[in-house]
């Protein structure tokens, strides 16, 4: 799966397309933000509309840093999210 990282206020987050298919089929695909590892680990989860490619990793590659830091921006604690399976971390 691919991934990526990101810069948000001066802090590094990977990013990586969910790979759970949402309702909307290939109109819509989810994004995982995480930051550190273990009990320290920090998640957020949000989800785009591509505009381009349909498939979850074409369309994760296309969009650029400055479209991922407005998705972090938009996005939603990991807990709050079916993703990552409502995990608290």
């Amino acid at each position: 799966m691919a991934r990526r990282t990101i810069a948000v206020d001066g802090e590094k987050w990977e990013v990586s397309p969910a790979g759970r298919v949402t309702v909307y089929g290939r109109d819509q695909f989810g994004l995982i933000f995480e930051q550190g590892t273990g009990s320290q680990r920090r998640r957020r989860v949000t989800h785009f509309s591509p505009v381009g490619a349909r498939s979850p990793d074409r369309a994760f590659a296309e969009l650029s840093d400055r479209e991922l830091l407005e998705l972090f921006r938009q996005s939603q604690p990991a807990w709050t999210a079916p993703e990552v399976s409502y995990a608290a971390h």
